[in-house]
C-alpha cells in the first residue's frame, strides 16, 4: 500500500493570512494530527532560523499548528538542538534568544520553547541503535521523552544532501552537537589559493582553531577539522568549499539519526513539509542565500520518506527541471530517501492527494 501525502497549493508564502488558510485546510481534509490522540505531550520539532535570516516556518503558521494540536487534547512544546559551528544559535540561551527574536514567544506560537543543553547530562540521550555507520546516537533526551512527534519543516537546498527536508529535519536536527560532529566528520573544506585574500574570517568563525593564515593564506589543519562548515559560510569569497565526496556518508549518518529517533515512535509521529520560499543553501546559512524556485506548497503526511520524495518531485515539476542536482550536482539527492527506504523509516512509493 503506498504512503499517502497530502498536499495543499501556496501561491505567495509572504501571505500570511493564505497560507494559514490553506493550512486549515489541510488539517481539515487530512486529519493528519489523529495520531496525537490519546497522547499527552508531543514535541514540534522545527528550526528557529539563523541570526539576520528569514528561512524558518513562521511563527504565525506554528500558532495554527499549535492550536490544531491542543484540540488533540495534546500539550506541544517547540524545539530545536544547538548547531556545531560558531554563532548564536550554538548555546541553549542565545538560541533561545535567536528564536524568540524572530517571534517565536510563547504568547506568539501558544506553546512553550524548550531548547536542549548539551552541557547538562539529563539534557541528552544516548540510544543504541548498532547501524552501519552509527552505533550509539547522541540525541537531546527531550525528542526521545516526548511521547509524540510533529516535525515541521521548510523544504530547501543543502550543500551536503541536495535537499533538507524531514529527514534532515530529524536526524541532523535532533541530535546534540557530538552528533552533529558523528555525522559531519569527513565533511573537511577543500581551499582555493587563488582565491583566498588571508583575510582571516575563517581562522576568526572556527571553532576548533583548525585555521591559520600563513603568508596571506589559509592553511587548514584537517586532523583538527570536524567539518561544520562555518568557514565556507563566512568566506565571502567563495575560496572554501565542502568536500562533497563526504556527502554520501554524510546523508547516510544522518539517515540512522532518524531512524535512532522515529524508531520507537511508530504511530506516533507526523510530519508538515512547507516547500516555499525554496532557497539553494540549508537554512543555516546566515549569508546570501538564493532562492531556486518557486513557492510550491504544504504537504502532510505520517511518512517521512514519501513527504520527502514528494517534495522533491513537487519542487522539481515546477522549475521544470531536478533544481536541487542542478544546484548541488555532487551530490545525489535520492540517496538519503533509498537508504531510509532500506532502513524501514518509510516508503518512496506514495499517493499524492490534493487538496
Amino acid at each position: 500500500m503506498r504512503s499517502q501525502v497530502y498536499f495543499v497549493k501556496v501561491a505567495d508564502a509572504d501571505n500570511i493570512s493564505e497560507v494559514n488558510a490553506n493550512l486549515n485546510l489541510l488539517f481539515a481534509k487530512s486529519d493528519i494530527l489523529a495520531f496525537l490522540r490519546g497522547i499527552q505531550r508531543a514535541v514540534v520539532k522545527l528550526h528557529f532560523g539563523e541570526e539576520g535570516t528569514t528561512g524558518y516556518v513562521r511563527p504565525e503558521h506554528l500558532l495554527l499548528i499549535c492550536d490544531e494540536i491542543v484540540k488533540m487534547g495534546t500539550t506541544p512544546f517547540l524545539s530545536d538542538a544547538n548547531t556545531l559551528y560558531r554563532g548564536k544559535r550554538l548555546n541553549s540561551k542565545d538560541h533561545l534568544g535567536v528564536a524568540m527574536s524572530h517571534g517565536f514567544t510563547k504568547q506568539a506560537v501558544g506553546a512553550d520553547i524548550f531548547i536542549p543543553d548539551d552541557t547538562k547530562k539529563e539534557d541528552v540521550a544516548e540510544v543504541q541503535i548498532n547501524q552501519r555507520y552509527i552505533k550509539t546516537a547522541k540525541i537531546g533526551r527531550c525528542y526521545i521523552g516526548a511521547e509524540g512527534l510533529l516535525a515541521v519543516t521548510h523544504f530547501k537546498g543543502h550543500g551536503l544532501t541536495g535537499f533538507g527536508g524531514a529527514l534532515k529535519n530529524i536526524g541532523m536536527g535532533c541530535a546534540t552537537r557530538a552528533g552533529k560532529l558523528a555525522q559531519h566528520n569527513d565533511a573537511a573544506p577543500v581551499f582555493y589559493e587563488d582565491k583566498c585574500i588571508g583575510c582571516g574570517d575563517c581562522e576568526d568563525v572556527c571553532p576548533v582553531d583548525a585555521i591559520r593564515v600563513e603568508e596571506d593564506k589559509a592553511v587548514l589543519n584537517k586532523d583538527k577539522c570536524i567539518g561544520c562548515a562555518s568557514c565556507v559560510a563566512a568566506c565571502l569569497n567563495f575560496a572554501l568549499f565542502v568536500d562533497f565526496e563526504a556527502g554520501d556518508d554524510v546523508q547516510r549518518k544522518m539517515v540512522e539519526y532518524a531512524f535512532a529517533i522515529l524508531k520507537d515512535k511508530k504511530g506516533k509521529s507526523g510530519f508538515l513539509n512547507f516547500a516555499v520560499r525554496i532557497n539553494k543553501e540549508c537554512d543555516c546559512w546566515a549569508y546570501e542565500n538564493s532562492r531556486i524556485a518557486p513557492d510550491v506548497g504544504i504537504l502532510a503526511s505520517l511518512d517521512p520518506v514519501a513527504i520527502d520524495k514528494a517534495s522533491l518531485d513537487l519542487v522539481n515539476a515546477s522549475c521544470g527541471k531536478e533544481i536541487f542536482k542542478e544546484a548541488h550536482p555532487q551530490q545525489n539527492p535520492l540517496l538519503q530517501l533509498e537508504y531510509a527506504q532500506m532502513l524501514g523509516l518509510g516508503s518512496m512509493d506514495y499517493e499524492l492527494i490534493r487538496v
